[in-house]
């Protein structure tokens, strides 16, 4: 009695032995963790709360993956960190990432060549803003006025530098003025400046905060001149922001933009890129409840503006 006891103890442990082993074995693909880090940008601005929508959503939909969104100080920084591998996916802005791709402009003779696009996102827009009451009205007008151009050796300053150049300007018919936004927005206000230039998403808080007080006037990029741009530098895109966009200007205006995107670095293999794509674009509901911007998030705009190799199987999901 005892033996027959202890034999069919022993069988019974045999077989939840072997069949956890199996089913182990069976769910090691899809079980097996993911891990995948996001670098986005600073916790106020617009890359953050998208990446962390994003990383919520490929939690959900991939199986066994972990991914999370991390601060950063956006697009030069993430691209730092793509080159070093120690991050797996970033949000950046597409002209950046095509200096880097390139070896041209803040990479110049730092070439990076480890990055592939996932998608492009949404337009970040170049504004050149001025107060109504400077009687400017076109980039052309800007020759001998002070224009706070970005700060220097930022993406905002290089998209002034060649919107002027479009234009016929160099820093030398101008009275340059090295200023972040938030610093020619102040100027601006004072009277230190006659016209600021932004790269951003519209309508721009910054922006907002000064028509609030101010008549603001957008300057236009006109369309022989955008489209000189865009054969020059592939990666930008036409753009027009709406009348009435920022308070008490209501004309609408042809300018261009440049595109926030979302790459990867080469280790992230095909299959995946195509998950992350296929997860990210039919949840688009997800990133619009994240931030504003989330709306122009579409799929027939994710290859808009892709200025540099894509990754496979992003590509293949896009082209279906």
């Amino acid at each position: 009695m005892k033996f027959h006891s202890l034999t069919k103890m022993l069988t019974v442990g045999l077989i939840a032995v072997v069949t956890a082993a199996l089913l182990a074995g069976c769910g090691s693909e899809s079980s097996q963790k993911k891990f995948l880090n996001i670098a986005t940008g600073g916790t106020a601005g617009t890359y953050y709360p998208i990446g962390g929508a994003m990383a919520e959503i490929l939690n959900k939909e991939i199986p066994g993956m972990n991914a999370s969104a991390q601060s950063t100080g956006a697009t030069v920084a993430n691209i730092n960190m793509l080159k070093d591998n120690s991050v797996d996916l970033a949000i950046v802005q597409n002209d950046i990432t095509y200096y880097a791709v390139n070896g041209t402009e803040m990479f110049k003779d730092k070439k990076v060549d480890n990055i592939r696009g996932i998608a492009s996102l949404y337009p970040e827009t170049c504004q050149f803003v001025t107060l109504d009451k400077s009687g400017i009205k076109s980039i052309n007008e800007l020759k001998g006025k002070r224009v706070a151009v970005g700060a220097a050796g930022s993406g905002a300053e290089a998209n002034a530098r060649q919107i002027l150049e479009a234009y016929g300007i160099t820093y030398d018919d101008i009275d340059v003025q090295y200023l972040s936004f938030a610093e020619g927005a102040s100027a601006l206000k004072d009277g230190n400046v006659d016209a600021a230039f932004l790269t951003a998403g519209y309508p721009t808080s910054s922006v907002q905060d000064i028509a609030s007080q101010n008549k603001v006037r957008l300057l236009p990029v006109d369309a022989d001149k955008a489209e000189a741009l865009i054969a020059k530098y592939p990666f930008y895109t036409k753009t027009t922001i709406p009348a009435g966009t920022y308070a008490g200007f209501d004309e609408e205006v042809p300018t261009i933009s440049v595109m926030a995107m979302l790459v990867a670095t080469d280790k992230v293999d095909d299959k995946m890129g195509y998950d992350i794509a296929k997860a990210i674009f039919t949840n688009l509901d997800r990133l619009q409840a994240a931030h504003s911007v989330g709306k122009l998030i579409t799929k027939d705009t994710a290859l808009e503006g892709m200025s540099l190799p894509m990754n496979a199987g992003a590509e293949k999901f896009f082209k279906e």
